[in-house]
């Protein structure tokens, strides 16, 4: 007797305890939500392509809060707050692709050896990108990451950061190409950046 009084009352406080815990976090449930959202829509916007000397420069304004939510996935709740900290921020991609899928960091494009191709990408190159916003501001990139694919992408790509960009500006890119020598490029962005 004692044992079944003993099951019943197990099973009550299981039973109790499960539907307790079945609440659905709402935040979370709406993080994911957007997460999910904007896979769906891609998390590239505003793509710019110019094709010159059989080089494809493609560059593309990542949105913010996207990006924030991407690198902290596992800590979705944080997203709004480094959002507001970090809105003057701007993150630009830009790809190089040869029409032939050739790898541009051979001697025959940059006239530099691989090794200081690389090294040009990975530090140098920020040098030559500046943003002019639509209130007329020139602001100059802050940092860079190149993105060492080993050969296995037959495209170059770097992220550009600039900072203290009002959200609600337009941006232009510049491009002075040191590198592959093909002169001046302008990538207009006539959209303000998607927010979530």
């Amino acid at each position: 007797m004692l044992k079944k009084h003993f099951f019943a009352s197990s099973i009550a406080i299981i039973l109790t305890l499960s539907f307790t815990n079945c609440k659905p976090d709402t935040k979370n449930i709406n993080k994911d939500y957007k997460f999910y959202n904007l896979q769906q829509q891609g998390w590239k916007s505003k793509r710019v392509n110019t094709f010159i000397e059989d080089i494809n420069y493609t560059a593309t304004e990542v949105p913010l809060q996207y990006y924030i939510l991407k690198n902290n996935q596992d800590n979705p709740q944080i997203v709004d707050s480094l959002y507001t900290l970090n809105n003057k921020e701007r993150v630009v991609e830009i790809e190089f692709e040869h029409s032939e899928q050739k790898d541009l960091l051979k001697q025959e494009f940059t006239n530099r050896n691989y090794e200081d191709a690389v090294k040009y990408m990975a530090f140098t190159i920020e040098q030559d990108f500046t943003v002019v916003t639509s209130s007329n501001d020139t602001i100059k990139c802050s940092g860079v990451n190149f993105e060492r694919n080993f050969k296995v992408a037959p495209f170059k790509r770097v992220l550009l950061y600039f900072n203290d960009i009002n959200p609600e500006d337009n941006i232009k890119l510049i491009y002075k190409d040191q590198l592959f020598g093909n002169g001046t490029m302008e990538f207009n962005f006539n959209e303000i950046p998607i927010k979530l």
